[in-house]
């Protein structure tokens, strides 16, 4: 088994990946396999590849700009034979016929520790500032993965910069199967290490240059997996009395986290490196304290795993049908042909964004209690996915901590936007139920309704049902104004329209607050503020504010901030509009015309 491993500049610039035999192979910036989107001198197609009698052909494809690079001298065609390199800008990729495989050769452990997820919550981090940083990079590191196998490099490249001793890193799978779970990116894969006894070796990685077999312990991982607890295994703490008990290169402690899911059965994180030298034959008193931090860290990034590998099982599912669409929806797909209707089509839509406020804060706020902000956003991603698709809609797509739904596809539907605000309310009271104290995670969502495409799009590596449009970027655009406007649901005029008769009935009020050019966009929006908590402002309070806004987007701010002043000063509209009036000292620009210019999102 043959890979290419990729270096850039930067520890995170990396990726390792298995090379086929006799096929034919691109790698460049934008080459869906081998792709190396770091490098800026890398041509989007730079290099045809062939591995065949365990060398790798390697040509320059003659409209790649930059040089190839073989032995130090510059080349245009050669044969890459195991363990040798090239370069190409500020990338170097080198062939390996390492091997991965899992025994039983092993001694037992001098040392072992056990840690359950109540004890790890207990931890201090030493380096917290460090690890924070890392974990907060993780949801967009991760969730930009084009698919499984890159999500998994990404994975290891996160792990290797957060656990500074650890020199290798092993995504395990042991005895899973499950026709729900995600499947082992070498599935079916003759060349993929298994043992007789089923353990799986899905990925791994190591740092740097280090070279040479990787061998995991197969008593470890079954022991983690078994417990469903963290297992640490200390080999031996001196360097020189360890050749004897030497597992990988010469590392003398492990670790395997288990990552057990729907999504994820059977699957563990081994993480192995070298305790720091102490004198001739002692074991250091220190080792599994040392390790407490890293396996913390492990566990954190290990449950965020789950959490987005579960989010692509649910994608997977929305593509076969499965799971991303209600029951009224699925009707839409009896007795025809799934790729007839999940062709895009146009059609009128109304649109839903829905987006945690607050996360980025909030878990550096938290720190060690990262566990529970994870449960946190994890139970509130649940409470919108529930509410669209329980009121009709489709789930479009998932943005780290938000969710995109959508409803009139493809089943027509005359009264979209009235299931979107019930879904929207119903999400609305759910999170106000569940606020327990100040500073809660918040919510904000934007609704439009109008022309949008929906259907199948994507790629060959990767396809999801989703919309697109303007529609579909002015929903966007209004979830984001509402921190800006302190409001949790906005909507356009055309859903406004729609859902104007039915606010007795569904409990809520709505009022304009004037005409915005959001971000980014060149037209002109009427934005509405829908009101559903108690405490809303009374009909008399509201008609105030409309007399208000009036005389706002007529220019005479001066009248319009003496009827503002009157109003309550927990009005989020009357705070906006005070507040967007005094950055002109209270008088509008010379060319107002009645339109808010947003300058950001």
């Amino acid at each position: 088994m043959s890979e290419l491993i990729a270096q850039g500049s930067n520890p995170d610039h990396r990726w390792r990946r298995l090379i086929p035999v006799g096929e034919i192979l691109l790698l460049g910036r934008t080459t869906p396999a081998f792709r190396v989107p770091w490098d800026d001198r890398v041509s989007r197609e730079h290099v045809r590849m062939e591995l065949s009698d365990g060398q790798l052909q390697v040509e320059k494809i003659l409209a790649a700009a930059n040089p190839v690079f073989y032995l130090g001298r510059q080349s245009d065609k050669f044969s890459l034979q195991p363990g040798e390199h090239f370069v190409i800008g500020k990338t170097t990729f080198t062939l390996t016929k390492e091997q991965a495989h899992v025994t039983l050769d092993l001694p037992s452990p001098i040392r072992q520790r056990t840690y359950s997820p109540e004890y790890l919550r207990q931890v201090q981090f030493r380096d917290a500032e460090q690890r924070i940083d890392v974990l907060n990079r993780l949801p967009d590191v991760i969730s930009s993965a084009g698919n499984e196998q890159d999500l998994l490099n990404r994975l290891s490249n996160t792990l290797l910069a957060g656990i500074t001793s650890a020199s290798t890193i092993g995504i395990v799978r042991c005895q899973a199967s499950s026709e729900n779970a995600v499947q082992p990116i070498h599935a079916g894969d003759p060349t993929v290490p298994e043992t007789a006894s089923g353990i799986e070796i899905l990925h791994w990685d190591r740092r740097g240059a280090m070279t040479g077999d990787f061998q995991p312990s197969e008593k470890l991982i079954r022991q983690a997996i078994a417990s469903e607890e963290t297992v640490l295994h200390l080999w031996r703490g001196s360097r020189e009395q360890k050749s004897e008990f030497t597992m990988d290169l010469e590392n003398d402690w492990a670790f395997v986290c288990p990552l057990d899911s729907s999504a994820t059965p059977g699957w563990g994180i081994y993480v192995t490196g070298l305790q720091r030298a102490t004198t001739a034959g002692s074991m250091p008193d220190t080792d599994a304290e040392d390790r407490q931090g890293d396996v913390k860290f492990c566990q954190l990034v290990g449950a965020m795993l789950k959490s987005l590998l579960q989010v692509r099982q649910l994608e997977r599912r929305q593509t076969s049908l499965r799971g991303f669409f209600s029951p009224i929806v699925l009707e839409a797909f009896m007795g025809r042909d799934p790729d007839e209707v999940l062709t895009p089509q146009k059609c009128h839509l109304s649109v839903m964004f829905c987006d945690l406020r607050g996360f980025s804060k909030k878990s550096e706020a938290m720190g060690d209690e990262l566990f529970q902000l994870l449960n946190r956003v994890s139970r509130s991603l649940d409470v919108m996915t529930r509410e669209i698709l329980s009121h009709g809609g489709v789930i479009g797509d998932f943005h780290g901590d938000s969710a995109m739904g959508f409803w009139g596809w493809p089943l027509r539907q005359t009264d979209t936007a009235r299931r979107a605000i019930q879904a929207a309310l119903a999400i609305e009271a759910e999170f106000r139920a569940s606020q327990t104290e100040p500073g809660e995670l918040q919510i904000g969502i934007g609704i439009a309704t109008g022309i949008a495409v929906a259907g199948k799009i994507g790629s060959r590596d990767q396809v999801k049902v989703t919309a697109f449009g303007p529609v579909v970027n002015l929903a966007s655009r209004l979830e984001g104004m509402n921190r800006i406007v302190n409001s949790s649901l906005l909507i356009d005029r055309a859903t406004m329209e729609q859902v104007s008769s039915d606010r007795t009935e569904l409990g809520f009020q709505i009022r304009g607050l004037g005409r915005f050019r959001p971000y980014g966009m060149s037209l002109v929006s009427e934005v509405f503020q829908v009101l559903s908590e108690p405490g809303q402002p009374t009909s008399e309070e509201l008609d105030r504010f409309v007399d208000a806004l009036k005389l706002f987007q007529a220019g005479n701010w001066s009248a319009a901030g003496k009827i503002l002043q009157q109003l309550p000063r927990g009005d989020s509209g009357r705070q906006f509009l005070l507040e967007f009036m005094q950055q002109t000292d209270g008088r509008p620009p010379s060319d107002w015309n009645g339109v808010v210019q947003l300058k950001s999102k």
